[in-house]
């Protein structure tokens, strides 16, 4: 027997914003991160329909990028004291993802972060209150999903909480959030969605189900991720429904090693000035593990059907694989994304030399390596590496060179 969990309600187009009216309850958190949804007016929007519906309304702002351990205990603490019956959490990955987490502590408030980190461990959530996530960016698709990323500083790690009791009940998809994303922005989460479609797709979880919300949603973002990038304002708005798309089908099927890598060498470098942000991290990963992959059969024939689907040629898999790869680098090269960490510049942008010197990544790469197959994406790969592949295959994605194992 298999599952497939999505929210109760997907409220998705322009004006979608409005459904936060008819939400009962007596009192709502909204956990939000830095200034845009302000600046833009979606913040005060929120407050209003909230208000409309009823309820008393208290903000908690200011969660980081790459939220931490300590920001979610902060925030559950706030909640103990609010008492809410709603919460809801708008911005990008970072707010979503602390929100849940917050979540479980504001209902569990004995529960460590450690029991957090069990894979499909958690208890009934929902006895105090319900969840509502409303995304400002075309990636990470947690307004759908079981995951969340919280990352512990202290170690220098980013942890996957996995339950399908974090999935929200109600996802509100607007377009109108994402208009005033920046460009790299774009980027990045564009290729988080369609990493996160092909390793659904990929994925040994995968079903009949998630097989037609990925392929479509490769689809939208083969046709959409470059035009939104260049300006394109209706291919925007299509990339926030392919993201979502892409997120019902890997919170179901699950996700492989490209994100087993992205989240274990994301914070590891921190303590030189910089992340590897998650959707450029992905972007540089994919076309190595796709070639790692496709040793298996199975997954060769798999990545030959996105293939198909994209009209990308090629007169039997190993072609289309080799078309595949040359596609996705070229998807990079247009959105302006390095091709391996050691041109992986500080600001997210290609460069020269890279933040992260050659001597400190050689340094790390055991742990990375090792962290990386401990990772709660890596159980639905469809290779699995062990520790000497694991750190050949990161040396492959430093120095940009090819997958020939």
């Amino acid at each position: 027997m298999s599952r497939f969990t999505l929210p109760r309600d997907v409220y998705h187009g322009k004006g979608a914003l409005e459904a936060l009216k008819t939400l009962e309850g007596k009192r709502a958190i909204v956990c939000v991160g830095g200034s845009s949804m302000k600046k833009g007016g979606f913040l005060q929007k929120v407050e209003d329909y909230l208000k409309e519906a009823g309820m008393e309304v208290e903000l908690f702002e200011g969660i980081e990028p790459d939220p931490s351990v300590e920001t979610v205990m902060r925030g559950a603490e706030a909640m103990s004291k609010f008492q809410p019956d709603w919460i809801v959490a708008i911005g990008g990955g970072s707010p979503i993802d602390a929100a849940k987490a917050m979540w479980i502590k504001y209902e569990y408030p004995e529960t460590t972060f450690e029991d957090m980190c069990k894979v499909f461990g958690l208890p009934k959530l929902r006895t105090k209150a319900h969840f509502c996530a409303i995304p400002s960016t075309s990636g990470t698709a947690t307004e759908v999903t079981a995951f969340s990323i919280i990352t512990d500083y202290q170690k220098g790690i980013k942890y996957p909480i996995a339950d399908f009791e974090i999935t929200p009940d109600v996802a509100i998809v607007d377009p109108e959030l994402t208009h005033t994303m920046p460009i790299k922005l774009v980027a990045h989460t564009g290729m988080d969605a369609i990493t996160h479609a092909i390793e659904a797709y990929v994925s040994t979880a995968n079903c009949e189900y998630t097989d037609a919300l990925a392929i479509h949603s490769i689809e939208m973002i083969q046709a959409n991720l470059v035009k939104s990038y260049q300006g394109d304002m209706a291919s925007r708005d299509a990339m926030h429904d392919a993201q979502c798309l892409a997120g019902m089908a890997f919170s179901n099927a699950l996700l492989g090693i490209v994100h087993s890598m992205a989240h274990k060498t994301g914070a590891v470098f921190a303590d030189l000035g910089a992340h590897i942000i998650h959707g450029a991290a992905n972007a540089m990963y994919l076309p190595k593990v796709i070639a790692y992959n496709a040793k298996d059969e199975t997954a060769k024939k798999r990545y030959g059907v996105i293939a198909d689907y994209m009209h990308l040629g090629g007169s039997n898999d190993d072609e289309k694989v080799k078309l595949l790869i040359a596609y996705l680098r070229k998807m990079n090269d247009d959105l302006n994304i390095p091709h391996g960490i050691a041109t992986y510049g500080a600001d997210g942008l290609p460069a020269e030399k890279g933040f992260v010197p050659e001597n400190i990544f050689l340094e790390r790469l055991h742990d990375i390596a090792a962290n990386a197959i401990l990772d709660a994406c890596t159980g639905s790969n469809p290779r699995q590496p062990s520790q000497e592949e694991m750190e050949k295959l990161l040396k492959c994605c430093y120095y940009d060179t090819e997958v020939d194992f």
